[in-house]
Parts: structure tokens; sequence; C-alpha cells
């Protein structure tokens, strides 16, 4: 099976060249997700705010392709402060369960503006796979 981008309406995306996820066989690759409104322009809020919307982005992105968080196999997360990871971890718990995915947390990687980004790796199942 080719690679494919995934691009839908419902998936917010700003104007830099990238595609949103991209689809390998049986994995999704999905590039990362800030806090970014419908129209693709940053939203400054709180760090739980930004997490939220965040993923919230996350979730319309595995939405379009049939899947929810427990598809999710690895997760990485760009915390822009540290005092904000205690945080993270209860925000994360709100949207992911056990088995929880593979995870690796970035702190003090991002710009002045953003305070959170999150990319992952889902598991496409073989009943939701076209060839």
């Amino acid at each position: 099976m080719p690679i494919q981008a995934l691009h839908h309406p419902r998936i917010p995306s700003g104007s830099l060249p990238y595609s949103p996820a991209v689809r390998a066989g049986s994995l999704l690759f999905i590039a990362g997700q800030a806090s970014i409104d419908a129209h693709g322009e940053f939203v400054t809020d709180t760090f739980a705010g930004e997490m939220r919307r965040s993923l919230e982005n996350l979730r319309t992105v595995l939405e379009v392709a049939g899947l929810d968080f427990s598809h999710v196999v690895q997760v990485r997360g760009y915390v822009a402060q540290e005092a904000d990871v205690e945080e993270y971890n209860r925000i994360y718990c709100e949207y992911f369960s056990a088995p929880f995915a593979a995870r690796t947390t970035l702190i003090g990687c991002l710009g002045s503006e953003v305070k959170f980004e999150i990319d992952a790796i889902a598991e496409i199942p073989a009943a939701l796979q076209r060839s």
C-alpha cells in the first residue's frame, strides 16, 4: 500500500508545509498537534487550555481515520515549562488509559508562545485497513 496523506476539512492545520497525518501500512503517523483552531490560527491559553485543545485536535485526526485514543501506540509530548509536568500527567490520564501508549516527554523545547504540543503514532486495526 502506498503512503497516503490524510487531509480532511475537520482537521485543523496551519499554513506550514506538512500533512496532518500520514498512513504507511497499518500505521498512522500524526503530526504535532498544538492549540490551533479550525482555521489554523494559534490560540493562546493556559497550559491546561492549550493541552486540551491540542488533545481535541488529536482526537479529531483519529476520528477522521476511524480511530480513537485506544489505537495510539506511541506519543511524544512537548511541554514548555517543567512546572507544568504534573498537570500534563493529570490531563493526559483524562484522554489516555491503560494500557498506555509508549511515551516520551520533552521539556523546555518549544518556542516562547506555545505551551504544549503532541504527536502520535496509531495502529490501524486489520478490520479498518483497505488495500
